[in-house]
């Protein structure tokens, strides 16, 4: 698939990405990205964010492929049942544990847990070996439970700006051969 032939739905998580994130600047490169913009990025409500999420995909005019990263990988898998257009696949980065009760802000448990269906579309989710908000264990067994194929990112973090991550042309990389297999 060509990025023409998409809307890619840029999806960030708590606090939202900031202008060196990789999503922002992948959002800046890709003329049919948009991001799923929240009212509250500080204090994240489920529903709110759920919604707002099925508003985008709803109102696309193209396949959609999702790019999140943290909080919005569980927005995206939550916001699912409620999708009435295709999404044609979803790259999905650094997902927190929303199930860990050692999880700051407390706040963010109320995204989890998250639902083990496999995903009705194709997937690929980065993981790191030393991200503060989940395990690569974690990672791995949601990856398995969704169909998700998992690549191992190393002790990278959690995958964000503060990690080093802001250009990140490794994920460049992995997001075109990803976006190279998916169906228009």
């Amino acid at each position: 698939m060509k990025l023409s032939d998409a809307h890619i739905l840029i999806v960030p998580g708590y606090t939202n990405s900031g202008p060196d994130h990789w999503q922002s600047r992948w959002e800046r490169k890709m003329s049919t990205a948009r991001r799923v913009e929240q009212a509250e990025w500080a204090k994240p409500v489920r529903e709110d964010w759920v919604a707002r999420m099925v508003e985008e995909v709803n109102a696309a005019e193209k396949p959609v492929i999702i790019v999140a990263h943290s909080l919005g990988v569980a927005t995206a898998v939550h916001a699912l049942p409620h999708f009435e257009k295709k999404v044609a696949g979803a790259f999905l980065v650094a997902p927190p544990d929303v199930a860990n009760a050692a999880i700051r802000p407390k706040h963010l448990m109320t995204f989890g847990p998250y639902p083990r269906d496999p995903l009705p579309f194709p997937s690929l989710m980065v993981a790191s070996r030393n991200d503060p908000f989940g395990s690569y264990e974690h990672a791995d067994e949601i990856a398995r439970s969704w169909g998700s194929l998992l690549v191992d990112a190393g002790e990278s973090g959690h995958l964000n700006t503060e990690s080093g991550h802001g250009p990140w042309p490794e994920g460049t990389m992995v997001f075109a051969q990803f976006l190279s297999r998916l169906q228009p």
